[in-house]
C-alpha cells in the first residue's frame, strides 16, 4: 500500500488542491504520493526535469495565482526534501 501524502512529493502542492485528486498510477488508481500535473498512469508528466527547474516552474505558477515573489521563495524551499528528489 502507498503511503499517504498530504502534498505532493514531486512540486509540493497541496493533494486536497488537485481538480483531479491527485496523479494516477499504471492501473488507473489515484496516487497518494503524487498531483495530475506531475504523474499520469505511472510516469512523470516531466520526468527529465531537475529540482531547480520545479522550483522554478512552481514560483512562475504561484506569481500567476497572485503570490508575491518573496512568498514565492518560501512555498518552493522544501522541494528538494520531497520524496521525488531526495536521492537526487
Amino acid at each position: 500500500m502507498e503511503k499517504s501524502y498530504k502534498n505532493c512529493q514531486s512540486c509540493g502542492m497541496p493533494l486536497k488542491r488537485d481538480e483531479k485528486g491527485g496523479g494516477t498510477n499504471t492501473d488507473g488508481s489515484k496516487s497518494q504520493m503524487y498531483c495530475s500535473h506531475c504523474y499520469e498512469r505511472g510516469k512523470f508528466t516531466l520526468p527529465n526535469i531537475t529540482v531547480d527547474e520545479m522550483k522554478n516552474r512552481v514560483k512562475d505558477k504561484l506569481k500567476e495565482f497572485g503570490f508575491p515573489g518573496f512568498l514565492t521563495g518560501f512555498f518552493t524551499k522544501g522541494i528538494s526534501g520531497l520524496e521525488r528528489w531526495k536521492n537526487k
